[in-house]
C-alpha cells in the first residue's frame, strides 16, 4: 500500500488534504476563541469611592450594577446590634466576621422609619472571645458594597452568632430598616482623621476582599462548531487514505485476476496430447499375441 501512496497523484492529493485540514483547524481555533467572551462590565469604576446614598437606596433590590462598588458613608456604629458570622477564612485560617449595624446619616427613611442601618463586616477574629466592640462617635466609613448571603439555620450557635451574613435575617434580629446589601469595611476614620478598628486594632484583622472577576460566559454553539471543524479536518485526511486504499485494492484485484488467467492458460495447455505422457494399454499388447497364435 505504501507504493500506491507514493504515486505522484496521491502525493499531490495528500498535500491538498493537508491544506484543507489546516484551514479547518484554523477555523476551529477561531471558533474556540469566540466561545468564551468577557461580558461587558456593568460597573467600570468599582474602585472609585462613591457615596453610599448615591449608589443604593434602603429597601431597593441589590443588582449587579452596584456589586463590588467601593462606597463611603458617614454615621455611627450601634454596639447593641452586633453579630459574629462563623466559618470565615482569612489567609487560610478559619474564624469569624464581626458584623455591626452602621446607622447611615442622610439615608432616606423606609416606610416612614428613620435610622436606616447597613450591616458592616468590620473585620476578622480567630475566636468569638476576641471580638471587640465597635468604635463610638461619628465615623467616615469606606468599604466594598457586597450582596446579601442566603440565610442558613444555625441551631448549634450561641446567641449573637449567625451562620451567614443574611441581611434579611439581621433585619429580623435588629428590628431596624436596612439596606439590602452589606459593606466589607476597609477604613473607619473619626472626626480628627484617626483610623479605627478596620485598620487592625486589637485582635480584629481587616478584611481583604477584592472585586469579583469579570464573568466569562461560554458560548456552547461556538464550541460545537469548533469540534465540527476538527472532525472535518480529520475526515479530509481519512478520505485521502480511503481513496489510496481503494486504488491499492483495485491493483491487488487486477494482479490476482491476471495471475488466475495465467494459471487457467497453463492448465488448458497441459491437456494437449503432445504434452501428455504415453500410457501403455495392457489389452492392446495382448491382442497381437492372440492373432499370431491363430495364424499358426
Amino acid at each position: 500500500m505504501l507504493r500506491t501512496a507514493l504515486k505522484p497523484q496521491w502525493i499531490a492529493a495528500l498535500l491538498g488534504a493537508l491544506v484543507v485540514s489546516g484551514v479547518f483547524v484554523l477555523l476551529s481555533q477561531w471558533q474556540f476563541s469566540r466561545s468564551v467572551t468577557e461580558a461587558p462590565p456593568v460597573v467600570r469604576s468599582t474602585e472609585e469611592v462613591r457615596p453610599l446614598t448615591d449608589v443604593l437606596e434602603p429597601g431597593q433590590p441589590f443588582t449587579a450594577q452596584v456589586a463590588d462598588q467601593m462606597v463611603g458613608a458617614r454615621g455611627s456604629f450601634d454596639a447593641s446590634r452586633q453579630v459574629l458570622v462563623r466559618d470565615r477564612l482569612q489567609d487560610g485560617r478559619a474564624g469569624w466576621w464581626v458584623v455591626t449595624a452602621f446607622t447611615v446619616d442622610g439615608a432616606p427613611s423606609v416606610g416612614g422609619e428613620s435610622g436606616v442601618v447597613i450591616p458592616v463586616a468590620r473585620g476578622w477574629v480567630p475566636s468569638p472571645e476576641e471580638a471587640d466592640p465597635p468604635p463610638s462617635g461619628i465615623l467616615e466609613l469606606t468599604g466594598r458594597l457586597l450582596p446579601s448571603e442566603g440565610p442558613e439555620p444555625g441551631r448549634d450557635l450561641a446567641p449573637g452568632q449567625v451562620a451567614t451574613l443574611s441581611v434579611a435575617q439581621l433585619v429580623n434580629l435588629w428590628d431596624a430598616p436596612s439596606y439590602t446589601g452589606f459593606i466589607a469595611s476597609m477604613s473607619e476614620e473619626g472626626p480628627d482623621g484617626d483610623v479605627s478598628a478596620a485598620a487592625g486594632s486589637g485582635a480584629l484583622e481587616p478584611l481583604t476582599i477584592a472585586p469579583q472577576p469579570i464573568e466569562q460566559p461560554v458560548n456552547w454553539l461556538n464550541i460545537f462548531y469548533a469540534v465540527e471543524w476538527v472532525v472535518f479536518a480529520g475526515f479530509a485526511v481519512f478520505l485521502w487514505w480511503r481513496l489510496v486504499r481503494d486504488d491499492w485494492v483495485r491493483t491487488q484485484e487486477a494482479l490476482a485476476d491476471e495471475a488466475e488467467a495465467r494459471e487457467a492458460e497453463a492448465r488448458a495447455a497441459g491437456t494437449q496430447p503432445s504434452s501428455t505422457p504415453h500410457r501403455t494399454d495392457p489389452e492392446a499388447q495382448e491382442a497381437p499375441e492372440e492373432n499370431s497364435r491363430g495364424l499358426q
